[in-house]
């Protein structure tokens, strides 16, 4: 019989580069290999290690590197504004939010500090800059709810910069890898609204640190070589990409262990040899051990968050202390959808089914849900309905140009005679008299989130995530 297993050492074997003769007979009297069941495990627990790496770099790459990539956005160091909101021609990053035009900015922090500076926005324009490193921790917001709406300059520097406070710098945000990204959201209330959008992004400004305190630069960090990068061939490379990524992110306490067994496989510092030196067998058994981490990042994707009313609740995104060695955790976050925020920032209700668990399915059926009067998202900032595609997880192409229902459309939505709100979940329009509630959906599996920003601490609050005394109504099936 045809196993499942010995399909999968197939599919491993063509991707993958047989070994010659000489690298096998090494393996045969060289102790450093591991052997094929540790090779397998390391694989497992690599994977789930740096897939969020992984995945940071193949962005990072697309946004900053490759020019022809369709995605690229601008050199390291210089801030690329949005004067749009995201759609469904964005692929780069999976689960977009399409609330917020953004500004992105691709840090080098090798040579030297990079300063941010925001100007005076107004208060009832919700505007956040959440600094995310390589490893994926979230180490600092700047905005509304962080640092106010007062204009004012912040330093960002590297991992092992450790100078004094410059004058003139409100705070210092410290990232734990050499490349860093500062994602940008300034809330959009309508589309008339885009100029004033536009008029704040012109109001971001980044300096190297030499330029603020208008002295030297220091030497230029030396060019490097980034490897070409697109989500296919990190599928076939994962573990190539993994070593060249962590050249630029020191170890933390907490990383020992799992950079010595990755170590092992020739992934990262303190390696004998190159991952891609490793015999045929083993390279088999890394790809199976690959095949059982992916599961496990989709299993608790599935499973680690509080099912309220058919939604799925919790804190995923934080900073290293946040996460503290779970590599679980942070692989399910960046799977679910990278460069989330802090559940103080942003709380993420999300689903693919509905409170039975039946696969919610534009093809198949018509949905709706139901906010109860005086009941909406208790935020201080704003929230938001977005459809997803059910497969990919991006945005989708639809006949009114529609991706979400948001706070600021509620003046032009209809409200229930009881005060209540439904919004319409369907591929179809539910017609002109509910149209202005209809939420485009997919002719197939749907992915709904609903985001709440800034959301309330106090009762009734979404918060802790998972365990709040307001909870999303269930989505139901038209009958």
């Amino acid at each position: 019989m045809f196993t499942k297993r010995d399909f999968l050492r197939s599919a491993a074997l063509a991707s993958i580069t047989a070994s010659t003769n000489s690298v096998l007979a090494q393996a045969q009297t060289n102790p450093s290999w591991p052997n094929l069941f540790e090779a397998k495990a390391i694989a497992e627990e690599g994977f789930i290690y740096g897939l969020p790496i992984v995945m940071n770099y193949a962005v990072m790459y697309e946004y900053s590197v490759d020019k022809n990539s369709g995605q690229y956005k601008a050199p390291f160091n210089q801030i690329k504004n949005e004067p749009r909101v995201f759609t469904y021609k964005d692929t780069a990053v999976i689960t977009p939010n399409s609330d917020t035009p953004y500004s992105m900015l691709w840090l080098d922090l090798r040579a030297e500090p990079i300063v941010l500076s925001v100007p005076a926005i107004e208060k009832g324009r919700y505007y956040s800059v959440m600094l995310c490193d390589g490893n994926t921790f979230n180490y600092g917001y700047i905005g509304s709810r962080a640092t106010g709406s007062e204009p004012g300059d912040y330093l960002v520097v590297g991992p092992n910069w450790n100078g004094p406070t410059p004058p003139g710098i409100k705070k210092v945000f410290q990232s734990t890898t050499q490349f860093s990204v500062a994602a940008y959201r300034t809330q959009l209330f309508n589309p008339e609204d885009m100029p004033n959008v536009e008029k704040v992004q012109a109001g971001y400004g980044v300096q190297p640190l030499s330029t603020y305190l208008k002295q030297p630069a220091p030497s230029a960090a030396p060019a490097i070589d980034f490897p070409k990068a697109n989500s296919e061939l990190v599928k076939k490379n994962f573990f190539e990409y993994l070593d060249f990524a962590l050249q630029f992110a020191p170890a933390g306490p907490e990383e020992s262990q799992i950079r010595e067994k990755l170590a092992r496989i020739g992934v990262g510092s303190g390696k004998t040899f190159n991952f891609k030196d490793l015999p045929l067998e083993h390279k088999l058994e890394v790809g199976l051990g690959m095949k059982d981490g992916e599961a496990k990042v989709e299993k608790y994707l599935a499973s680690g968050q509080k099912e309220v009313n058919g939604w799925q609740i919790g804190s995923w995104f934080g900073n290293r202390e946040f996460y503290s060695g779970d590599w679980l955790k942070r692989a399910a976050a960046a799977k679910g959808g990278i460069y989330g925020n802090d559940a103080v920032e942003a709380v993420y209700p999300m689903t693919k089914a509905l409170a039975n668990g039946e696969i919610l399915d534009g093809s198949k059926s018509n949905y709706s849900i139901t906010f109860p009067a005086g009941q909406l998202p208790p935020v201080d900032a704003f929230w938001s309905v977005t459809m997803y595609d059910g497969k990919t997880q991006l945005l989708i192409e639809n006949p009114i140009n529609r991706y979400l229902i948001n706070t600021p459309m509620l003046p032009t939505m209809k409200k229930n005679p009881d005060g209540s709100l439904t919004l319409y979940i369907q591929n179809k329009s539910p017609g002109a008299d509910k149209e202005a509630n209809w939420l485009a959906a997919p002719n197939g599996p749907i992915y709904i989130v609903l985001r709440l920003y800034w959301p309330k601490t106090e009762p009734p609050s979404v918060l802790p995530a998972g365990g709040g005394t307001w909870q999303p109504p269930a989505i139901v099936a038209a009958k």
